[in-house]
This record gives structure tokens, sequence and C-alpha cells, in this order.
């Protein structure tokens, strides 16, 4: 085994690939979102199926997807081995032990709240990208081009109230998962400082709130108001 092995499975090497894996991971969330609120436009969809369209053809973005799956696969992978290594260190809880008092219910949650967002993907993957990239969606045509009408997709799917339901509660999963993950990933970096730590525990506890919100706030629109 070389030092590169050694290095990347270790506890340390593990927790920055978590860290890099995750900070990729809230680029997406922005790039994702941003194209999600196509769905507002008030052009029946036309804008989020082209939009939809050029994700799905585009070469450089299909190499993306690889890259972003490959992302998800080592973030939860490496996020199991460490939940593992930290019962095996310590099987037993201490007796006297006040873990609300040394850390936040974010940190001290982690397995459920990733278990949660890694629930909602499957179910979400089920219902949009797959029918999106192997077929299984009507067409609709615009400007003289057909185009899959995932926009339909969406607002049958967002006036379902379990899938709404799921939908809000992963986002607020996501959130609080975020809120921990975004500050320690910086940590784990090394990158910490009395000066900008501080900065980044806010810029990361707004970027949790703002984003998540964005996502949430569109199967409600569907769902109340379309």
């Amino acid at each position: 085994m070389n030092w590169f092995t050694k290095t990347f499975s270790s506890t340390i090497g593990r927790k920055i690939i978590m860290s890099v894996t995750g900070l990729f991971l809230c680029s997406f969330l922005v790039v994702h979102l941003v194209g999600n609120l196509q769905l507002f436009n008030a052009d029946n969809g036309e804008s989020f199926n082209v939009y939809s369209h050029f994700m799905a053809t585009n070469p450089v973005i299909r190499v993306m997807e690889i890259v972003l799956v490959l992302g998800f696969l080592f973030h939860i992978y490496d996020a199991f081995v460490l939940t593992r290594r930290n019962k095996t260190a310590r099987p037993v809880d201490y007796a006297e032990q006040h873990p609300q008092e040394n850390s936040t219910w974010s940190s001290r949650n982690m397995g459920l709240l990733g278990t949660i967002i890694l629930v909602f993907l499957i179910i979400h993957l089920w219902n949009f990208f797959v029918p999106a990239r192997f077929g299984g969606l009507e067409g609709v045509v615009i400007d003289e081009v057909d185009y899959d009408n995932l926009y339909l997709r969406v607002v049958q799917s967002f006036q379902i109230w379990w899938y709404v339901a799921i939908y809000v509660i992963s986002m607020v999963a996501l959130a609080y998962h975020l809120i921990h993950g975004f500050q320690s990933a910086f940590q784990s970096l090394g990158l910490t400082h009395k000066k900008y730590t501080p900065f980044i525990k806010t810029f990361g506890y707004a970027f949790s709130v703002i984003v998540c919100l964005g996502f949430a706030i569109i199967p409600l629109y569907f769902f109340f108001f379309a």
C-alpha cells in the first residue's frame, strides 16, 4: 500500500475527502437551484424544458454528471466508514456524558440526516432523472423542436401531497446537514482562523437556509398555487 492509499484511507484522509466532495456537492446545489427557478417563468414550462434538454444533451454536462455521481458515492461511503470507525473506537458512551452541552443537534444526528437525504435522493432520481434520461416523458414542441416535457412531470408530481411532504421534510434535513457540514468541511481542511471562521460559520448557515428554502418553495408553490 503506497503513501497515497495510506493517507486517504486514514481517518484524516477520509475527512478530507468528505470535505472536498461535500463542498463540490454544495456547488451543484446552487447550479441545480438556479436551473429549477426556471419553473417560475410564466411560459408554460418552455424555458425549463429547454434548460432540461440542454442539461441532458450537452457533452460537458454529461461528463460532469459522472463526476457528480462519483462525488455522491465517495461522500456517502466515507460517511459510512467514519461512522463505523467512531462507533468502534467508542462502543459504549460515557456514563456522565452530556452531548447536548458540547455539540449541536445537527452534528449529533448527521447519520440520520444523511439517511433521510439519501432516501429522498433515490426517490427524486427515480421520479425525474430516470424518465428524463431513459424515456417515459410526454413530448412537447417548442419553436418547432421536440422536447421532453419534464415541466409537466414536475407539475404532476407536486400535486401529490405526500411527495410534497417528503420533499419539504428532506429539504429541512438537508439544511441541518449543511449547517454542520459546511463549517466542518473547512475545519477538516485546516482552514480555520479566529478572524474568518465566524464568517464561514455565518455564511454556511445563510447558504444552508437560503438554498434549501429555495428548493422547498418550489413544490409548495405548485401544490398550493399551480
